[in-house]
């Protein structure tokens, strides 16, 4: 019985790096964009590293730098956080029979419940003879690891190169871009991208470029949450 663990615990360590070493890489880049972005910003070394170890939440780490940046504003910042990063509310439900019975695992797997953490572990088929819950337990471990890794690697080189590099605030908006790019191409109708970009460009002109993110994400919430109430073939939307 103890062997038969044993090689769960390995099969599950090993199918988790193969499902999430492409991701990983992705991650991996993203971090040392993100180290060499907040020593062009003027942050010490120390403070890229520690913030990727504890924010663990999608873009929330680049929209951080602008609010560290920015006039402090508590409340704007948490509200922000809870807007930006609300979809881990349903990511959370619908995990909550997958996490079942993971014991003292589950408490790391909830907290590394990113974007792509949610996808392999949501879509994959675990076969027989690995143990699910190490699976989604190290899924989430390497792809925290590959944050904190690039993230290191970001700050040093950029430390050890020139602080101030021109260019470099550009990554979270090419970031964005990228991202945008590609969910415009997986859509059946390009009808929420493009009120995506109207309401964004509105309340870019009404609030100024400081304080729009927060009105446009209530915005597009509050549309969206309407047409998911009240429209009858919920597959529509998807």
């Amino acid at each position: 019985m103890l062997n038969n663990k044993n090689q769960d615990f390995h099969n599950a360590r090993k199918l988790a790096l193969t499902k999430a070493f492409p991701v990983m890489l992705g991650i991996a880049f993203l971090g040392v964009g993100y180290g060499v972005y907040m020593r062009s910003c003027g942050f010490d070394m120390i403070w890229p590293i520690c913030m990727a170890a504890t924010i663990f939440a999608g873009s929330m780490e680049f929209v951080t730098v602008s609010l560290l940046l920015s006039t402090f504003n508590p409340g704007y910042a948490l509200l922000l956080t809870l807007i930006v990063n609300g979809r881990h509310l349903f990511y959370g439900i619908s995990m909550l029979e997958k996490y079942r019975g993971m014991g003292r695992k589950k408490l790391w797997a909830v907290s590394g419940l990113i974007d792509e953490a949610f996808s392999l572990n949501y879509m994959t088929d675990v076969p027989p003879g690995t143990d699910r819950n190490w699976f989604m337990l190290f899924v989430s471990l390497y792809l925290y690891i590959s944050w904190i890794g690039g993230t290191i690697v970001g700050a040093v080189s950029a430390c050890k190169a020139v602080v101030d590099i021109k260019g470099v605030g550009f990554v979270m908006t090419a970031l964005f871009i990228v991202i945008f790019i590609s969910q415009w191409q997986k859509e059946r109708t390009h009808g929420s991208s493009i009120l995506g970009l109207v309401v964004a460009g509105g309340c870019l002109l009404l609030f100024g470029k400081t304080y729009f993110m927060l009105p446009t994400i209530l915005i597009i919430t509050t549309i969206f949450t309407v047409r998911w109430l009240t429209t009858k073939d919920k597959e529509k939307l998807a």
